[in-house]
């Protein structure tokens, strides 16, 4: 039996996002970060199947495919500017309204930080997905403490854009534990990271192009 450390979870917070801005072959961008609510609970699902194929009276092969992540967050109220944002609808900041109008489609990034019972975290960015329009609910005060967030749903899909530090493919998204990584974690949630963004304290422009094969080693004099 490995020895191995019993952990779970235990903890999260910062939860934050970005507009995708462009995601295409050549480019994914995104727009500033933005605060989004204080969390309370993120949890993800993943849309996975399986299906056997027979030949020869047995299963011989197994068929895979992954689909969708669904992000179930529930959070504090938002904001009605967030709210606004989130939805594609119009906030109208001169009188301070949110505006529900027919949605805009975008797509955001989202980051945030769980953490673990040994005192450890993980650092979550997810690169490309929308919000549903997020389910409230208000109720009568009594003699009790009943309150009441929001309910937000981040349906996660894979980019269009393939990084050099993912083996050059698409990605849903990026998570760095902190007590296994050399990458400086101080501004992670600065900016929506990717594995093309991440540098590790030493690394110079031309080491970090080297490591994800962005471009090839140099031939030195006297090298065969």
């Amino acid at each position: 039996m490995i020895n191995e450390k019993i952990r779970e979870f235990r903890g999260v917070e910062g939860l934050v996002a970005a507009e995708v801005i462009i995601d295409n072959a050549e480019t994914y961008e995104t727009g500033d970060v933005f605060d989004v609510a204080a969390a309370a609970e993120i949890s993800k699902d993943v849309e996975t199947s399986t299906d056997a194929k027979y030949y020869n009276n047995i299963a011989a092969i197994v068929i895979e495919s992954e689909g969708a992540d669904t992000i179930n967050i529930e959070a504090s109220v938002l904001s009605l500017e967030v709210l606004s944002r989130l939805t594609g609808k119009v906030y109208n900041k001169k009188i301070g309204a949110f505006i529900d109008t027919q949605r805009e489609s975008k797509y955001f990034a989202i980051g945030y930080k769980t953490n673990a019972t040994d005192g450890t975290s993980r650092y979550v960015w997810r690169h490309k997905g929308s919000f549903e329009i997020p389910a409230e609910s208000s109720s009568t005060m009594n003699a009790g403490t009943d309150s009441s967030g929001q309910s937000l749903t981040f349906t996660g899909i894979s980019t269009a854009h393939a990084f050099a530090g993912a083996d050059n493919k698409p990605a849903k998204g990026i998570v760095i534990e902190d007590s296994n990584t050399n990458v400086d974690l101080t501004d992670f949630f600065k900016k929506a990271q990717t594995a093309d963004t991440l540098k590790i304290p030493e690394d110079t422009e031309s080491d970090t192009q080297l490591r994800t094969g962005t471009v090839k080693p140099r031939t030195r004099a006297g090298d065969q």
